[in-house]
């Protein structure tokens, strides 16, 4: 069979076969289309929407834990003094209870247990015979920025001296060998005349002291 005669061949099929070759080619295109389209899209796992979404989350848990809870310094006659994070409604009287209770010697009658929690309060307890100014509105010897207690530099502990703002526990030493070797001071300004004390310091420190 030469060439020309196999030219005519395919000639006399398409023009007795053309509706049945267009109708298949139609099928096969429209099975392709249809398997192209089913084909499933691969979700990557590093996509800002699922990392934004993943952020998010944590963010708003981190928030909620925060805002939930606060974090209060108490010290004095207490069992077990030092910092502890307690929920954000909570009450002296639960601070105390969370520091193992308060002592035999502990005068609660100068401490407001019904007040609430403020986050970096300090909260002192004092003894029996100790004399806390503002007892009846505020826990006795607690502070927060704005609500600092007034403390006698003649009366005062260490721990309750370093309830004061600006006052560790080197500074208070310091206040009380002043006192054992010189007693009672005179004044506030007399503070100037122990070592780490200049005019600066005590000029912040005396609305919060008295004598």
């Amino acid at each position: 069979m030469d060439i020309e005669e196999l030219r005519e061949r395919l000639i006399d099929l398409w023009e007795t076969q053309r509706t049945k070759l267009i109708l298949g080619a139609g099928v096969l295109v429209c099975i392709g289309l249809f398997c192209w389209h089913q084909k499933p899209t691969p979700v990557s796992t590093n996509s800002p929407t699922m990392m934004n979404s993943t952020v998010s989350s944590r963010v708003a848990t981190s928030t909620t834990t925060q805002n939930g809870r606060v974090s209060i310094d108490i010290k004095g006659a207490v069992a077990h003094p030092g910092v502890y994070t307690l929920p954000k409604q909570a009450r002296v009287k639960e601070a105390i209870e969370q520091a193992g209770g308060s002592l035999p010697t502990a005068d609660l009658n100068q401490v407001n247990l019904a007040k609430q929690l403020t986050d970096q309060q300090v909260i002192y307890i004092p003894l029996v015979g100790e004399k806390i100014a503002g007892a009846n509105n505020i826990a006795a010897g607690s502070s927060t920025e704005g609500d600092q207690p007034i403390v006698n530099l003649n009366t005062a502990t260490k721990e309750q001296l370093q309830t004061i703002t600006g006052i560790g526990e080197k500074k208070a030493d310091k206040i009380l060998a002043y006192r054992q070797e010189h007693g009672e001071f005179k004044s506030v300004e007399e503070l100037k005349s122990v070592d780490g004390f200049g005019d600066k310091t005590v000029a912040k420190l005396q609305s919060s002291l008295s004598v």
